[in-house]
């Protein structure tokens, strides 16, 4: 299995515009952070988890050729707003790509994307749109997603409840304020977590980097990827602080697990 983090950055990304700080102005390329979305690949299939903005230069950069299916956590913009690039692949297919999403986001895209999930709206001759196909998932029920086992698992995320995903010995999970004692009993015996982290200071609806080393040394994973970052820290600097197992994922990181 092999584990992508295409995105590592909060919504605003890194560089924010109009910033100035020494997090922004780096020279360091893992301090520049699209926002988050990742691939993993098993049992020959290539999964994606998530669309945002930057997924057309996010796939490029990843020499991606292919996509299976399409796992959402949620649907705020910073995870949403790439769906149209979505029609490289369905272009390609005889059928829908899927998506995978919980109630809530698949009833959530089908009122932001009208154009997409409509069936009455019809491109025009010469025209495309992306051709997806939604499926539900149930968070604690296993699913087969492109023939491939996938765990989705329920977290709060300030008013919404958002998914995360266990594949194995891996799980990805972003956006979250908590890690519930239910779910965690689920993400026992991890190779690689890969954990929202935004910054030290506390915030209202993602976990803080203290709060995910709480999590993580609960969890005792293999490996621990911290993601979601700010331009609050700079990879190198958190890097130093962070305790043997835990690091920093940055853009384009790719694991083998296995």
């Amino acid at each position: 299995m092999r584990l992508t983090l295409l995105g590592t950055g909060t919504s605003f990304g890194v560089p924010v515009i109009g910033c100035d700080c020494a997090v922004c102005g780096s020279a360091d390329p893992r301090d520049k952070r699209t926002r988050c979305a990742a691939l993993i690949e098993a049992d020959g299939k290539t999964l994606l988890i998530d669309s945002p903005p930057e997924l057309r230069l996010q796939l490029l950069a990843a020499g991606t050729r292919s996509v299976d299916a399409v796992l959402y956590t949620h649907t705020h913009a910073d995870h949403i707003a790439g769906i149209d690039d979505l029609r490289a692949f369905s272009d390609r297919r005889e059928e829908p790509l899927p998506l995978y999403g919980s109630a809530e986001t698949l009833a959530a895209l089908r009122t932001s994307h009208r154009y997409i999930f409509d069936a009455g709206v019809k491109p025009l001759p010469g025209t495309t749109k992306p051709e997806l196909a939604l499926h539900e998932l149930v968070p604690g029920r296993e699913s087969k997603v492109a023939g491939v086992s996938v765990l989705p698992l329920g977290f709060p995320h300030g008013h919404l409840s958002v998914l995360g995903f266990r594949v194995g010995k891996v799980a990805y999970v972003t956006d979250v304020k908590e890690v519930p004692a239910a779910v965690r009993d689920l993400l026992r015996g991890l190779d690689l977590l890969v954990l929202n982290a935004l910054r030290y200071r506390p915030h209202p609806t993602h976990l803080s980097i203290d709060d995910a080393l709480a999590v993580v040394a609960d969890l005792k994973p293999k490996r621990a990827l911290f993601t979601h970052l700010t331009h609050e820290t700079g990879h190198a600097e958190l890097a130093a602080k962070l305790p043997r197992g835990v690091e920093p994922g940055y853009d384009g990181l790719t694991v083998e697990i296995g």
